[in-house]
């Protein structure tokens, strides 16, 4: 068999609304909500530099079952694109955009296929010379709700060409994602494969290398928890079946969480110069992108309490934010920082370490605080109980479905905060009136 070049992606939801992200004008927004199409314009201009003989999208190409016609056309120009340099596309729908999705009925050229509601394969060529290289097995969501192992059902390699299998799925439940498509790498193991092309997690991971079972990520990072570089892997295989992948980055924003500690300052204006630093060093590390970045307030010091009642930061906040939209009016926001907001979870000057082994009520509810953060997950804890009376309203049920652990848990620190600075200063108020 001769050696060949594939895309593997997959993720692409095309015309994401970016909801949630405030302060905005209309430039910035209007370069923010079009970051997935230019993340589109990077995977096609990469296929074309790269030579590759197809791509394979695994899954959610559209963010919505409701596809808007904006994303059906930029993605209908992708692929002429495309087949106007003999590249083929294959390609599955995930659960954001299955089979019965609300579209406009498009024919696609036909040098794309894209797998129906059932199992299937198709043979892979290569441009150059159309010899036969792969075999390609996929399946579609028909519907947004496909809660079953579908992996088992694909049918067993039958041919001695490259076996690839694009899967849309959960391999082994990870919590932080829907459970659609579930199967375990067992199953995929044992499928005799030798690449699986998944898709639906957005964090780019290689489960396995023999054979190949890889998640690529999506190719734009769509809010703080999809942080770092998104893109697509160039697959090459050679004539003995050795399979070597390389990441391509695609992204033209790019989301991170910094951690911005006020230890080392003893004042508002000391913080916020070190703070510069911090932005000046994330726009290094990413002259390309616009940076989009969650700011970590962390450590203890006086400066906790200048900073604690929020109209400091929200001032802050603005003014970062005023010069940054400046700026990248000139530049296009490549190397642009953007704080989409701060998280206050750093401290007063208090002494935490001591307190935990203090005989006191201060120290007893320290030691219960860092118990119950230890119990976050459990139904019969602190956190569960305090917020199952609030699940009977279906707004905020609905809002706390979203809430991520790491929120969970910085409510819990927060509340600690709070109260240990209150009763603390309680405290030292009543010895001093006792003096």
């Amino acid at each position: 068999m001769a050696s060949f070049r594939f895309i593997h992606t997959a993720d692409l939801h095309l015309d994401s609304p970016f909801i949630g992200i405030s302060g905005l004008d209309d430039s910035l927004r209007s370069f923010v909500q079009d970051s997935t199409f230019r993340a589109l314009d990077q995977l096609v201009r990469l296929a074309m530099d790269q030579q590759v003989d197809f791509i394979v999208i695994s899954g959610d190409i559209y963010d919505s079952s409701n596809i808007s016609l904006r994303a059906q056309l930029r993605f209908m120009e992708a692929l002429e694109r495309l087949g106007k340099e003999g590249i083929a596309v294959y390609a599955i729908h995930g659960n954001h955009d299955p089979l019965d999705s609300t579209k406009l009925s498009m024919t696609l050229p036909s040098h794309v296929h894209v797998f129906g509601g059932e199992p299937a394969s198709v043979t892979a060529v290569r441009r150059s010379d159309r010899e036969e290289v792969a075999v390609i097995t996929g399946m579609s969501y028909p519907t947004s709700k496909v809660t079953d192992n579908i992996a088992i059902r694909y049918p067993a390699p039958t041919s001695g060409l490259y076996q690839i299998g694009l899967l849309h799925a959960n391999v082994d439940g990870d919590p932080q994602h829907e459970t659609y498509g579930p199967c375990s790498k067992k199953d995929l193991i044992h499928a005799g494969f030798h690449y699986w092309a998944l898709g639906h997690i957005h964090s780019r991971r290689t489960l396995q290398e023999s054979p190949y079972i890889v998640y690529p990520g999506n190719i734009q990072g769509r809010h703080v928890r999809e942080t770092g570089p998104k893109g697509c892997y160039v697959v090459d295989v050679d004539e003995d079946f050795n399979t070597k992948l390389c990441f391509h980055e695609l992204d033209s924003m790019r989301w991170n969480v910094v951690e911005a500690p006020i230890d080392s300052t003893q004042d508002v204006d000391a913080w916020r110069l070190s703070l510069e630093r911090i932005l000046t060093h994330t726009a290094r590390e990413n002259p390309e992108q616009l940076s989009m970045i969650r700011v970590r307030i962390t450590g203890r010091s006086p400066v906790h309490r200048q900073l604690e009642g929020g109209y400091v930061l929200d001032e802050l906040l603005a003014d970062l934010r005023r010069r940054e939209a400046a700026k990248g009016r000139m530049s296009g926001y490549r190397g642009c920082v953007w704080i989409e907001s701060f998280t206050l979870q750093s401290g007063d000057a208090i002494d935490t370490e001591r307190l935990l082994q203090e005989d006191s009520f201060a120290g007893d509810l320290l030691r219960l605080a860092r118990q119950e953060q230890g119990r976050l997950h459990e139904p019969d804890g602190v956190a569960a109980r305090s917020v199952e009376p609030l699940l009977e309203h279906a707004e905020i049920r609905s809002l706390l479905d979203d809430t991520s652990p790491e929120e969970m848990l910085d409510w819990l620190r927060r509340a600690e905060e709070l109260t240990l600075g209150l009763l603390l200063r309680d405290r030292s108020q009543g010895e001093g009136a006792g003096a």
